[in-house]
């Protein structure tokens, strides 16, 4: 008789299970709700504000949880199997879940080991990582503590292109499986929780190591800049603030006055309001890497990513971060799936459990992003908690298929869905 092991959820209930008959709890609270509360009383205000906030009162952000409450399982009994495939195909790969990590920026709000941490723990739980343009480590040492394991690279668009092209060769040259365009934040949204505090931790130099260690960001430090409109107040803050820009310096071999220049161009050029599909036309052009793009949600725009040769879309709001009021994510999904037409479609924004990933897939996303959780994790226990995130969630994600009586998560579809009025099914 072949010897069929339980599935990652039975083993991870066990664990916790018998760990608990002497005494033992998990240090990374399971519950959603719990593990944001935890993460919040570890962190410093405007580091929390900066990694939960979202835009305006905060209603995409409600609303793309909202989404999720609505949507509704149907499972089917006596259909199951005592071992579940949580394997997808993506850009001709097989990857062993659904599960990505989403690119998040300025991780060091959460740990000091920040993207290094989190590509450590990705890739021991196998999970692909999506390394942000706004990270506090090089993309090269992550790709190096990562191995061979997969990770993409997450870009924004700013006003030197010649920088830009810097972060796609270097994407190309550590290793990327695909270079992800993200087109929501040509500018930055409006995010009272950061604004009530006066925090934006890029003018600390924090959250842009991919623009302190590249060659031609850095050939340009030398080019003054027009003075800004407005100067911070003299104040033991500013001095505070100074010292910290200046050590962020030492660790690039940057002087005082380098650093300061970096974050000033940095502030100056990261955004490109006027980023335009002939844009996308020429990323095309200046790599062979799969092209995916990140917070599509109207499906027009799907089907003229399509046209340009596009290799995927990400259905995003960037977690509601940067219009308050927008379409929920999760409900825009199964018009973009429909206008994709075959091309692979991933979900973003609102993933907070495995039955939200089993929601996505049956939408028709290929593959699901996971945000925020992970940061939490990583803010209460580094890389051992971004582990225990991915790990509960992947659990869950196991359970749900077993007991909606699915056999492997790439077959889920529109028939494991309760019909909702209101909701359009694809």
């Amino acid at each position: 008789m072949t010897n069929i092991g339980p599935g990652p959820g039975r083993s991870r209930q066990t664990r916790v299970y018998v760990r608990g008959l002497g005494g033992e709890r998990p240090r990374v609270p399971v519950n959603p709700e719990r593990l944001e509360a935890a993460a919040r009383a570890k962190l410093s205000a405007p580091d929390f504000a900066y990694l939960a906030g979202g835009a305006g009162t905060e209603r995409t952000m409600r609303a793309n949880l909202a989404a999720f409450e609505r949507v509704r399982l149907l499972p089917r009994m006596l259909g199951g199997t005592r071992e579940r495939d949580l394997s997808v195909e993506l850009l001709g790969q097989t990857l062993p879940t659904p599960l990505l990590l989403a690119p998040i920026g300025v991780l060091e709000c959460a740990h000091p080991q920040a993207d290094l941490a989190v590509a450590r723990a990705a890739a021991a739980e196998g999970v692909p990582f999506v390394f942000s343009s706004q990270a506090s480590v090089p993309m090269e040492t992550c790709a190096r503590a990562m191995g061979e394991s997969p990770r993409l690279f997450q870009l924004y668009w700013g006003t030197d292109d010649e920088v830009t092209r810097s972060f796609v060769r270097r994407a190309e040259a550590c290793g990327a499986r695909a270079i992800v365009l993200t087109l929501d934040t040509t500018l930055l949204g409006w995010r009272p929780r950061d604004l009530g505090l006066g925090h934006l931790p890029f003018l600390r130099g924090r959250g842009i190591a991919q623009y302190l260690s590249d060659p031609v960001f850095r050939s340009r430090l030398d080019t003054p800049l027009p003075a800004p409109a407005v100067q911070p107040p003299r104040t033991p803050a500013l001095l505070r603030a100074g010292a910290d820009l200046a050590a962020k310096g030492r660790a690039f071999g940057l002087t005082p006055a380098q650093v300061r220049a970096a974050a000033a161009r940095f502030t100056a050029t990261y955004t490109r309001p006027d980023l335009s599909w002939d844009d996308v036309s020429r990323l095309r052009e200046w790599t062979w890497l799969p092209l995916l793009l990140k917070g599509i949600l109207h499906p027009e725009d799907a089907r003229e990513a399509a046209r340009r040769g596009v290799d995927g879309v990400i259905v995003s709001n960037h977690g509601g971060r940067q219009i308050d009021g927008e379409v929920a994510a999760l409900d825009a999904l199964p018009g973009v799936v429909a206008a994709a037409a075959g091309m692979p479609v991933l979900f973003d924004s609102g993933i907070r459990t495995g039955s939200d990933v089993a929601k996505a897939l049956a939408l028709g996303a290929r593959a699901v992003l996971l945000g925020r959780p992970y940061a939490y994790g990583l803010a209460l226990a580094g890389e051992a908690g971004v582990r225990e995130v991915i790990g509960n969630v992947l659990a869950e994600l196991d359970l749900t298929l077993g007991l909606l009586g699915v056999r492997a998560a790439r077959d889920l579809g529109p028939g494991h869905l309760a019909p909702l009025s209101g909701h359009t099914q694809p």
